[in-house]
């Protein structure tokens, strides 16, 4: 694939890549971009099909729980909508670089709409769980591999407590999911970089030192 190095951004729910990508977002502003994903669901009001270059991505994978807080309730999340039958046919193509089922719809990530992102010479941000980032490593997709960690168990935890959106029961799902992202991240060679989000100036910091060279190209071309 042409264009900017893609990045493929994971890590558990509270670990803080909302708050890393709303100040990196803010800082460089047009040069990320989101692929639009694809759902077999019946579009909601006010979504519009294929609208969203900056919209909000759909965490995908084994945990499929939806990243609702990237960057704001005030950010649009249209999809391709499209259905089943033809989502299937496209899974079945290879045409996907992972797909999920949530809730009885399919939702998934196209090798074609992250080229769209990368053909506006923007730098597309792929926010997935572990499970989506394996699947992506078996692709030619290239991207820039992240880790956001939180600094301990307790620490998410209370994280996601304060928050006040979870039931008992979804906060343990999200903490079993954590604790093998977290275990997967001490692997050496699966991700570019790991940074461990207990500092957030610091942690920015070593966000924006692996991206800067991607960073750099797409503003030099926009001269």
């Amino acid at each position: 694939m042409s264009g900017p190095r893609p990045v493929v951004l994971s890590g558990p729910s509270g670990a803080g890549k909302s708050t890393l990508l709303r100040r990196l977002m803010k800082e460089y502003e047009g040069v990320f971009g989101f692929s639009v994903s694809h759902t077999s669901r019946n579009p909601r009001p006010g979504e519009e099909n294929g609208k969203g270059l900056n919209c909000l991505p759909m965490l995908l994978g084994a945990t499929l729980l939806p990243v609702a807080d990237v960057l704001s309730s005030e950010t649009s999340k249209d999809y391709h909508f499209v259905t089943r039958e033809k989502m299937q046919e496209g899974i079945d193509k290879g045409e996907f670089i992972e797909n999920a089922e949530f809730s009885g719809n399919m939702y998934g990530t196209s090798k074609s709409s992250i080229e769209d992102v990368q053909a506006q010479n923007l730098i597309c941000i792929l926010d997935v769980d572990i499970q989506g980032m394996k699947n992506i490593k078996k692709t030619d997709l290239n991207p820039i591999y992240i880790s956001i960690q939180p600094p301990s168990m307790e620490i998410l935890e209370k994280r996601l407590r304060d928050r006040q959106t979870e039931t008992e029961d979804s906060l343990q799902k999200r903490l079993e999911a954590a604790r093998i992202d977290m275990e997967l991240s001490k692997e050496p060679g699966v991700f570019d970089m790991v940074i461990i989000n207990d500092d957030l100036e610091e942690a920015y910091a070593k966000l924006k030192s692996v991206l800067i060279e991607e960073i750099e190209k797409v503003q030099d071309a926009k001269k």
